[in-house]
């Protein structure tokens, strides 16, 4: 299975379906943006600080794995030059309609997270990553592709999962019981071959669970230094007990 392919067509059908993950912003967000008044999220509750942001006013931002029209426009709106880069078409066209109906200028890509080769090294100053490389199954190579097309000095705003989130019987968590069935590093593929084809059914996307020591250590491991650290919750059963995401901020040393 083309696990890239899968999931674009996934996701595609989310924004059918209206997923609150691929709404638009409205016009008075965008209005607000401009007037300094915004907040973005790279978890699914808790804004992203504004001081990891710096003046966003002409700066080259990176929205990676970003599509739906909620990050990259209210960044665009705040000052920024910002480039979209997601896996699903229709999450880009969410973004190129707000574009179009504020009068933003924002650039499109449609690509694989873990290649930016068309992107030169050393291109951004900024990326923001909101929670999605539990979408691939390896994150270093995201990492290094990070790394690799930001400045001496760029930082990269992320957010992802807690693995603990993938550890649980999903049978039993629908009953409201968190009982531990699975190991990190997760897989989809490994830990769910009784239900898998009743996932895909419903629509979910192929996820994976990465150990924290890929995915916090996979940035240091690429020669940033992570300057920032929070945690979330959302609404997974486990959050009742512990926050379930995290957010990291990584500077590229100068």
């Amino acid at each position: 299975m083309d696990i890239r392919q899968q999931n674009r067509a996934i996701w595609d059908q989310k924004v059918a379906r209206g997923n609150k993950w691929t709404v638009p912003v409205g016009s008075d967000v965008i209005d607000a943006a401009r007037a300094g008044e915004w907040s973005v999220l790279l978890t699914p509750i808790k804004p992203v600080p504004r001081t990891w942001f710096g003046d966003l006013r002409g700066k080259q931002v990176l929205c990676l794995a970003s599509g739906g029209g909620q990050q990259g426009p209210v960044l665009a709106a705040a000052g920024a030059s910002v480039t979209v880069f997601d896996n699903s078409p229709a999450q880009l066209d969410q973004d190129r309609s707000v574009a179009e109906r504020d009068g933003l200028a924002l650039r499109l890509e449609e690509g694989d997270m873990a290649d930016l080769s068309r992107f030169d090294a050393q291109s951004f100053d900024l990326i923001f990553h909101p929670v999605s490389n539990c979408f691939v199954p390896d994150v270093h190579p995201v990492w290094s592709e990070c790394a690799r097309v930001m400045r001496p000095g760029a930082s990269l705003l992320a957010g992802f999962c807690n693995p603990v989130i993938f550890c649980f019987d999903p049978d039993m968590e629908d009953r409201g019981i968190l009982r531990v069935r699975y190991a990190v590093p997760y897989s989809d593929f490994e830990a769910l071959p009784r239900h898998f084809k009743r996932w895909m059914e419903a629509g979910e996307p192929i996820s994976f669970g990465h150990r924290l020591e890929d995915q916090i250590g996979g940035q240091l491991a690429v020669g940033l230094t992570v300057t920032g650290f929070y945690e979330d919750y959302g609404d997974e059963p486990v959050s009742r007990y512990m926050p379930g995401f995290c957010a990291t901020r990584a500077v590229k040393p100068t």
